[in-house]
Protein backbone atom coordinates (compact mmCIF):
# COMPACT_ATOMS: atom_id res chain seq x y z
CA UNK A 1 0.00 0.00 0.00
CA UNK A 2 2.62 2.19 -0.34
CA UNK A 3 5.23 3.68 -3.33
CA UNK A 4 8.54 3.11 -3.04
CA UNK A 5 11.47 4.75 -5.22
CA UNK A 6 14.98 3.34 -5.57
CA UNK A 7 17.24 6.60 -6.93
CA UNK A 8 20.60 4.75 -5.94
CA UNK A 9 23.29 4.71 -8.66
CA UNK A 10 25.78 2.14 -8.52
CA UNK A 11 29.28 4.38 -7.26
CA UNK A 12 27.67 6.97 -6.24
CA UNK A 13 29.54 9.45 -3.29
CA UNK A 14 27.95 11.58 -0.93
CA UNK A 15 29.36 14.36 -2.69
CA UNK A 16 27.36 12.91 -6.01
CA UNK A 17 24.29 12.21 -3.53
CA UNK A 18 24.68 16.49 -2.39
CA UNK A 19 24.09 17.09 -6.09
CA UNK A 20 21.44 14.70 -6.79
CA UNK A 21 18.87 14.87 -3.99
CA UNK A 22 17.13 18.09 -5.45
CA UNK A 23 16.21 16.30 -8.17
CA UNK A 24 15.33 13.04 -6.40
CA UNK A 25 13.02 14.97 -3.95
CA UNK A 26 11.16 17.33 -6.27
CA UNK A 27 9.95 13.59 -7.55
CA UNK A 28 6.64 13.65 -5.60
CA UNK A 29 5.80 13.65 -2.49
CA UNK A 30 7.11 11.39 -0.04
CA UNK A 31 6.76 10.45 3.92
CA UNK A 32 9.90 8.47 4.41
CA UNK A 33 13.71 9.33 2.97
CA UNK A 34 16.09 6.75 3.47
CA UNK A 35 19.78 7.75 3.14
CA UNK A 36 22.23 5.19 2.09
CA UNK A 37 25.23 6.69 0.47
CA UNK A 38 29.10 6.71 2.30
CA UNK A 39 30.28 3.13 1.34
CA UNK A 40 32.02 4.82 -1.90
CA UNK A 41 33.79 7.45 0.36
CA UNK A 42 35.16 5.29 2.51
CA UNK A 43 36.72 2.82 -0.52
CA UNK A 44 38.63 6.25 -1.62
CA UNK A 45 39.39 6.86 1.28
CA UNK A 46 37.44 10.46 1.13
CA UNK A 47 38.08 12.43 4.56
CA UNK A 48 35.27 11.34 7.04
CA UNK A 49 34.78 15.35 7.66
CA UNK A 50 33.81 15.64 4.07
CA UNK A 51 31.16 12.46 3.94
CA UNK A 52 29.45 14.21 6.81
CA UNK A 53 29.25 17.37 5.64
CA UNK A 54 27.59 15.78 2.28
CA UNK A 55 25.25 13.65 3.86
CA UNK A 56 24.38 16.58 6.44
CA UNK A 57 23.90 18.54 3.25
CA UNK A 58 21.64 15.71 2.23
CA UNK A 59 19.71 16.03 5.19
CA UNK A 60 19.35 19.61 5.27
CA UNK A 61 17.82 19.80 1.70
CA UNK A 62 15.11 16.74 2.48
CA UNK A 63 14.25 18.77 5.67
CA UNK A 64 13.36 21.89 3.75
CA UNK A 65 11.39 19.96 1.22
CA UNK A 66 9.32 17.99 3.45
CA UNK A 67 9.94 19.40 7.68
CA UNK A 68 7.61 16.23 8.05
CA UNK A 69 9.50 13.40 5.92
CA UNK A 70 10.87 10.51 8.39
CA UNK A 71 14.41 10.34 7.57
CA UNK A 72 16.73 7.15 8.04
CA UNK A 73 20.20 7.08 7.75
CA UNK A 74 21.72 3.95 7.16
CA UNK A 75 24.91 3.76 8.31
CA UNK A 76 27.99 2.09 6.54
CA UNK A 77 31.99 0.68 8.04
CA UNK A 78 35.10 1.70 6.39
CA UNK A 79 37.29 -1.34 5.29
CA UNK A 80 39.79 -1.44 8.39
CA UNK A 81 42.86 -1.37 5.52
CA UNK A 82 42.88 2.13 5.33
CA UNK A 83 43.87 2.26 9.24
CA UNK A 84 42.30 3.01 12.18
CA UNK A 85 42.17 6.60 12.72
CA UNK A 86 40.43 6.65 9.44
CA UNK A 87 37.97 3.92 10.51
CA UNK A 88 37.58 5.32 13.91
CA UNK A 89 36.59 8.49 12.48
CA UNK A 90 34.11 7.37 9.58
CA UNK A 91 32.40 4.79 12.08
CA UNK A 92 30.98 8.50 14.11
CA UNK A 93 29.83 9.73 11.03
CA UNK A 94 26.43 7.98 11.43
CA UNK A 95 25.32 8.43 15.06
CA UNK A 96 26.50 11.81 15.23
CA UNK A 97 24.27 12.47 12.01
CA UNK A 98 21.36 10.40 13.92
CA UNK A 99 21.93 11.85 17.16
CA UNK A 100 22.09 15.73 16.00
CA UNK A 101 19.23 15.61 13.32
CA UNK A 102 16.98 13.42 15.88
CA UNK A 103 16.30 11.02 12.57
CA UNK A 104 16.38 7.22 12.73
CA UNK A 105 19.92 4.98 12.17
CA UNK A 106 20.14 1.72 10.98
CA UNK A 107 24.12 1.55 12.20
CA UNK A 108 25.46 -0.66 9.40
CA UNK A 109 23.12 -1.21 6.81
CA UNK A 110 25.93 -4.35 6.17
CA UNK A 111 25.11 -6.51 9.57
CA UNK A 112 25.76 -9.78 9.40
CA UNK A 113 26.61 -9.67 5.77
CA UNK A 114 29.70 -7.44 5.24
CA UNK A 115 32.94 -9.61 5.44
CA UNK A 116 30.98 -12.62 5.05
CA UNK A 117 32.50 -14.83 2.10
CA UNK A 118 29.64 -17.28 1.48
CA UNK A 119 27.14 -13.98 1.49
CA UNK A 120 29.12 -11.58 -0.92
CA UNK A 121 29.70 -11.65 -4.24
CA UNK A 122 33.41 -12.61 -5.81
CA UNK A 123 34.48 -8.54 -5.59
CA UNK A 124 33.52 -9.11 -1.28
CA UNK A 125 31.74 -6.02 -1.18
CA UNK A 126 28.91 -6.49 -2.71
CA UNK A 127 26.38 -8.77 -0.96
CA UNK A 128 25.01 -11.79 -3.33
CA UNK A 129 21.58 -13.23 -3.11
CA UNK A 130 21.43 -14.51 0.38
CA UNK A 131 23.28 -11.69 1.78
CA UNK A 132 20.53 -9.10 0.32
CA UNK A 133 18.21 -11.22 1.93
CA UNK A 134 19.51 -10.26 5.06
CA UNK A 135 20.42 -6.57 4.39
CA UNK A 136 16.53 -6.52 3.45
CA UNK A 137 15.47 -7.63 6.95
CA UNK A 138 17.96 -5.09 8.00
CA UNK A 139 16.26 -2.29 6.37
CA UNK A 140 12.59 -3.46 6.43
CA UNK A 141 12.66 -3.78 10.67
CA UNK A 142 13.18 0.00 10.38
CA UNK A 143 10.85 0.99 7.69
CA UNK A 144 8.00 -1.10 8.74
CA UNK A 145 7.95 0.71 11.95
CA UNK A 146 7.99 3.83 10.76
CA UNK A 147 5.38 3.35 8.20
CA UNK A 148 3.18 1.62 10.92
CA UNK A 149 3.33 5.07 12.74
CA UNK A 150 2.65 6.43 9.45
Amino acid sequence: PFHCINAGLSGETTAGGAERVDWIIAQQPFDIFMLELGGNDALRGTPAATSEKNLQTIIDKVRAKNPKAKIILAGMEAPRNLGKTYTDAFHEIYPTLAKRNNITLIPFILDKVGGVSGLNQPDGIHPNIAGNLIVRENIWSIVNSLLMQS
